[in-house]
């Protein structure tokens, strides 16, 4: 079956995709392209995803580059094929052929380039991630390759939507207590609980940060299981585990 990858005309010019499930070798709750080394899939048929995503992006198994997510602001820069993952949450490179990836199930995937400068980032960038920083980071580390923050494009893909994340008040207080402007990402739900919109709250500090273009593909991953693992999504249905997407760029 061909793999789907969604695509942002922000980032026409410079090849990318925020892969769906669809096309992948793996069955079960995993079915699909789960591309994610650390779910309990079939660690053979991973690597047979992975290798199909590395094809439709034209480039060798071993340049299609990923890191170990932590959750985290550390942004690592890529020269060439890495061959270990370092703990990180965001990567940069200005290095014709490698292809960034990330790996999410509800948390935000955010595709970075600017084409001028021939430099490209990508970032996973969960509730927490977004507050630390990561995103700013992963500008930061670009311009240390050479980009300039006004020209730079960054697409955040497939993440949940507000209407699909239910949140409680002390997770409201952590943004509150960094800026309470951080209230209007929150929108009241049920039983005093809130409803918080994650993708806004990403572009919020990808232009608060100067970056010179953002946008959201607004699909959410909760929403549509035909096309998305969602990591809130199997907790509810109490599946035993959950596959991951893959979003990936390359120059």
């Amino acid at each position: 079956m061909t793999l789907e990858a969604i695509t942002h005309p922000a980032l026409q010019g410079t090849q990318h995709g925020f892969f769906t499930r669809k096309g992948g070798a793996s069955s079960g709750v995993f079915a699909g392209l789960n591309c994610g080394f650390g779910s309990s899939d079939q660690h053979d048929v991973v690597e047979i995803n992975r290798e199909r995503v590395a094809a439709q992006l034209q480039v060798a198994p071993d340049r299609l580059v990923g890191v170990h997510q932590i959750h985290s602001a550390v942004v690592v820069p890529v020269m060439d094929a890495m061959h270990h993952h370092p703990k990180a949450d965001g990567l940069v490179t200005a290095t014709p052929g490698v292809a960034l990836s990330i790996l999410t199930a509800d948390c935000q995937p955010v595709l970075f380039s600017d084409q001028k400068a021939g430099v490209i980032g990508a970032a996973h960038a969960g509730w927490k991630g977004a507050l630390h920083g990561v995103l700013e980071e992963t500008v930061r580390q670009m311009e240390t390759l050479g980009a300039a923050r006004a020209n730079i494009t960054a697409v955040i893909g497939p993440s949940i939507s507000q209407r699909n994340y239910e949140v409680g008040p002390e997770f409201r207080t952590q943004f509150l207590d960094v800026d309470d402007s951080h209230s209007r990402f929150f929108a009241a739900g049920k039983d005093g609980r809130f409803q918080f919109d994650l993708p806004a709250f990403g572009i919020h500090r990808l232009r608060s940060f100067g970056v010179g273009k953002t946008s959201w593909t607004r699909h959410c991953t909760y929403a549509d299981p035909d096309r998305f693992y969602s990591y809130r999504r199997s907790v509810h249905q109490r599946e035993a585990d959950y596959g991951r997407l893959i979003s990936a760029i390359r120059l």
